[in-house]
């Protein structure tokens, strides 16, 4: 259906290079990459709607490519979710939009709502069915379990699976387990040698390390003998001078040329370009209880109720995960949570040891001041300078150019890993941390995963990532109808998500 041929894209620096590709009917391809290593970029590239820098798109003739982007475009967000799907049909067929919104589970009563209202969960289904009515041949998914519950995500699933064999996906995420569960092939886009395996993305990273392993061998030989040929090269070089022998000297020279080729072709290709390191400092606490949960009213911000707490403890150790569906009261309870520890808002039926130091990260990064420029962000609330501030902000993934515009033009997954420099810098001991992993790259997922068991913190934190949740959580808490209860295992969650139910009793 569609053919890449030495496909590039240079933007300051290349994002992707002789990038070779043939996406034939039935590929469910994976596409993983660093956050801001272009994968967007080449969706669009597919799509026809972004210029390479070199290289070409074929298409076969009357395929039809489906794109669906992060965010709807602004001009559509007025119109209501039903109206979105349905005007992309011809009058005759407006039937059909109906049918799509079935498929995803989308309530009757949100389908008469504008774009703007609906959580971004909703929005990202309301372009995906806008973009499926149009019968694709190529499906272009760019994130799309960003911002959905498990529930849906496991929808997402089961409805890609169920597609007709005959078309082709290519879906850009960071998300590993829905990755292995709705691919087939895993393209692994760097700037220099992209690699693409015939395997789902798991088995696909286990190849892809065999592979950097040996071109790091490779590396650190051809450097070696770069340097002996170096080495030869200066002794015949002294030998010549002392002899006045043109032969010795013509031969330095011929060495020298050897070595700079092996030092020129060794490039540590293998090596991916990084987004930025995640690093956290995590105090310790004597008390053994951090917080307590007696019979709590949890409730909306406008005062509805969600559900009741039960009898709960948070010890010092503890790495919770809480489960449940958008909409459920998750987010409430870490505001909850975040009340009394800060001292906000009294209340008998949650209780937080006085020598708590919280580090809170908001899932819509809202601690972040959109205004605010990140050297103001980090040199406003701490005792660190403008030159170490810089240098912390480089280190974290925010660049140069980047240090001084407006946190809100930042990238997703800038402003992640800035959020996460804010925490570092906070040095808490107890975390409350609401989706993040939402715009954290499969690096940055590992890293603050691998962080969290490092300095063995103490955390509440809300995720609907698969992965995440098996390495980090010790305890597990599910909002099932109007209670919270305790789950042994996340796995139980999942499948009582996949088959429909609320959860575990």
């Amino acid at each position: 259906m569609i053919n890449l041929q030495n496909l590039g894209v240079t933007l300051r620096e290349p994002l992707f290079s002789n990038l070779n590709l043939v996406l034939g009917a039935g590929d469910r391809i994976g596409l993983v990459a660093a956050n801001g290593a272009g994968k967007s970029t080449l969706l669009r590239c597919i799509a026809g709607a972004h210029d390479p820098t070199e290289g070409a798109v074929t298409r076969a003739r009357s395929v039809r490519v489906g794109h669906v982007e992060q965010e709807p475009p602004p001009g559509l967000l007025q119109a209501s979710l039903y109206d979105a799907v349905r005007d992309e049909l011809p009058e005759a067929d407006s039937w059909r939009a109906a049918l799509v919104l079935d498929e995803l589970g989308a309530p009757a009563d949100l389908r008469e709502r504008p774009l703007a209202q609906l959580s971004g969960g909703w929005r990202r289904l309301a372009m995906l069915a806008r973009t499926w009515v149009g019968d694709p041949d190529v499906l272009l998914l760019d994130e799309p379990t960003n911002h959905l519950d498990l529930s849906k995500i496991l929808t997402l699933e089961a409805w890609l699976k169920a597609l007709p064999k005959e078309i082709a996906v290519v879906v850009a995420s960071h998300d590993r387990s829905f990755l292995d569960a709705t691919t087939n092939r895993t393209l692994f886009l760097r700037p220099e040698q992209s690699q693409l395996y015939a395997l789902p993305y798991s088995p696909a990273r286990a190849e892809l390390e065999q592979t950097d392993a040996a071109l790091a061998r490779r590396f650190e030989r051809d450097i070696k003998t770069a340097q002996q040929l170096r080495r030869q090269a200066a002794k015949l070089h002294n030998i010549g001078v002392n002899s006045g022998s043109d032969l010795l000297t013509q031969k330095t020279k011929q060495l020298k040329q050897r070595a700079d080729r092996l030092e020129l072709a060794a490039r540590p290709a293998h090596e991916e370009r990084t987004s930025g390191a995640i690093r956290l400092e995590h105090r310790t606490s004597h008390a053994k209880v951090l917080m307590s949960f007696d019979d709590a009213q949890v409730q909306t911000p406008d005062g509805v109720p969600l559900f009741r707490t039960g009898k709960l403890f948070i010890r010092q150790g503890d790495r919770i995960v809480l489960l449940g569906a958008n909409g459920a009261g998750k987010t409430c309870l870490l505001r909850l949570a975040k009340s009394a520890i800060d001292g906000e808002t009294p209340n008998a039926a949650v209780k937080a040891t006085p020598s708590l130091v919280l580090g809170y990260g908001d899932q819509g990064l809202a601690e972040l001041a959109g205004d605010e420029t990140p050297v103001g962000a980090i040199t406003r609330p701490f005792d660190v300078g403008d030159q170490r501030a810089r240098a912390l902000l480089a280190g974290a993934g925010v660049g140069i150019l980047a240090q001084e515009k407006p946190i809100r033009l930042l990238s997703g997954g800038q402003k992640a890993r800035l959020s996460m420099l804010v925490l570092r810098l906070a040095r808490p001991n107890f975390y409350l941390l609401d989706e993040p992993t939402n715009h954290l790259d499969i690096e940055g997922q590992e890293a603050l995963a691998a962080e969290l068991m490092r300095e063995e913190a103490s955390c509440l934190v809300v995720s609907h990532d698969r992965s995440f949740v098996r390495a980090v959580g010790t305890r597990f808490w599910i909002i099932e109808g109007r209670r919270l209860v305790e789950a042994d295992r996340p796995d139980d969650v999942f499948a009582s998500a996949a088959t429909g139910g609320a959860g575990p009793a």
